[in-house]
């Protein structure tokens, strides 16, 4: 059974984009995602309680893990949704933060000492061209990408120093309290972030309710 985790997770993963590509006409991207992160607390909180998973016991320990859901989570996402809410193509923002593996090699090797061999540089190499030509050729079209590639590129580099800074300060901690404990944080930023720039409006259409509950 655990064997098959990995691949539900990456099937998950990949499908997000779809996710938010269905539901943000019906939702401004930052409240669309502040109420998602309402119902991952409202349902990780009772299995974490009802379970009796282990909370960390230094405090310092749920700090890192609140800003590594910060970065993950309110930053990565956020830049996501606002990126394909711009306008960017579904296909090209998975692509754009899809570079994330090379960016965490080179912070692995630099900031955590880890060791990167030939056969994966090269393997990211590829990975990084195939962005590169994906991204060249929606800029040789006439249509502007330039401003909706920010965010997603903020997402990038949220997803990557936040996987960096959870390896080194938080590598490990039980998953249905550290979920809760990255959310809280996550959906007091982006409540802010949604105060600022958006008004929380929301259509509760059939499709947005499929996106949101397969979020």
């Amino acid at each position: 059974m655990q064997a098959f985790y990995p691949i539900l997770f990456v099937f998950l993963w990949s499908t997000g984009f779809i996710g938010a590509k269905f539901g943000l006409p019906d939702a401004e991207p930052l409240s669309f995602l502040l109420v998602r992160y309402g119902f991952v607390i409202g349902l990780m909180l009772p299995i974490a309680l009802v379970s009796r998973a282990p909370w960390p016991k230094d405090p310092r320990q749920w700090l890192h893990i609140g800003v590594s859901g910060v970065l993950v989570h309110a930053i990565y996402l956020g830049g996501v949704f606002i990126a394909i809410r711009q306008g960017l193509p579904a296909g090209i923002t998975a692509l754009v933060v899809g570079m994330q593996p090379l960016l965490t090699a080179l912070g692995a090797g630099w900031l955590l000492g880890e060791r990167v061999s030939a056969r994966q540089w090269g393997g990211l190499a590829l990975g990084f061209v195939g962005v590169a030509l994906v991204v060249s050729g929606r800029l040789g079209s006439g249509v502007a990408i330039g401003p909706m590639l920010v965010p997603a590129l903020v997402a990038l580099v949220g997803i990557t120093v936040g996987t960096l800074y959870q390896k080194r300060f938080c590598a490990r901690f039980d998953l249905r309290t550290g979920a809760v404990i990255q959310f809280v944080p996550t959906a007091l930023v982006t409540a802010l972030a949604v105060a600022v720039w958006e008004d929380l409006r929301i259509e509760w259409s059939q499709q947005f309710i499929f996106a949101l509950a397969w979020l």
